[in-house]
């Protein structure tokens, strides 16, 4: 087993990993008052959702349609006046969404000690070609991995196994990243070593699998990926 060794590449999650997907909440706020907390929440509750759904049912369209649809269905869920114009500047916000305060230092830092980094997300080419450029973070990763290759998404092995093969390595000499509980039981069962971004302390998901370590944020993940003698 290869626990104990430096895993060679690591691939992060994006939504809610890097990027937080409710940093829509003020822009939210502002169109809906008093609503946006309630309109964010439910929002990435139905994206996700359609995306289990979909990948259930072979019925594949991307990220940006499957996020205008939550919205829509969120909004009318909360009985919102959603009109074109809100709509509109509701998703464009998704194109802009902040990097969790850690970000930014801990990539730069895995990179330094030479690391290779990968995005592996069920966003859109386009869509995560936005945020990174948005955030500064373009000259860091050496893949950004968009499940739209395969037409599918995660939990669906095909998508984590962009991973391994834009490294050309196996599950076991990387570390995939991600804040959702569901997407590390499943990234530990395609078999990758798993870290756990636990920034509510929720307890574990009871599917049979841990995470191979977590922390509350990503300034924990260098010490993990450090050598150990």
């Amino acid at each position: 087993m290869n626990e104990h060794l430096p895993a060679r590449a690591v691939a992060f999650d994006a939504y809610g990993t890097l990027f937080d997907v409710h940093s829509v909440r003020q822009l939210a706020d502002t169109l809906f008052p008093g609503q946006g907390s309630a309109l964010s929440q439910l929002w990435r509750t139905k994206q996700l959702e359609y995306t289990w759904l979909r990948a259930l049912s072979d019925r594949y369209v991307d990220f940006w349609r499957v996020t205008e649809d939550a919205l829509r269905y969120a909004a009318n869920r909360l009985g919102l006046a959603l009109d074109d114009a809100d709509r509109t500047r509701l998703m464009d916000q998704y194109l802009r969404l902040l990097t969790f305060p850690e970000v930014g230092d801990v990539l730069r830092q895995l990179k330094g000690s030479g690391h290779g980094l990968a995005i592996l997300s069920n966003g859109s080419p386009e869509m995560l070609e936005a945020l990174c450029r948005h955030a500064g973070l373009d000259d860091l990763f050496d893949h950004v991995l968009s499940v739209d290759a395969v037409k599918t998404y995660k939990t669906d092995c095909r998508a984590y196994r962009l991973a391994t093969h834009a490294f050309n390595l196996s599950p076991r000499e990387m570390v995939f990243v991600s804040s959702n509980g569901w997407d590390v039981a499943a990234g530990a069962w395609f078999g990758f070593r798993t870290f756990w971004v636990n920034r509510t302390g929720l307890p574990h998901d009871e599917l049979g699998v841990a995470p191979e370590a977590e922390g509350a944020s990503l300034a924990e993940l260098p010490a993990f990926l450090a050598p150990r003698h």
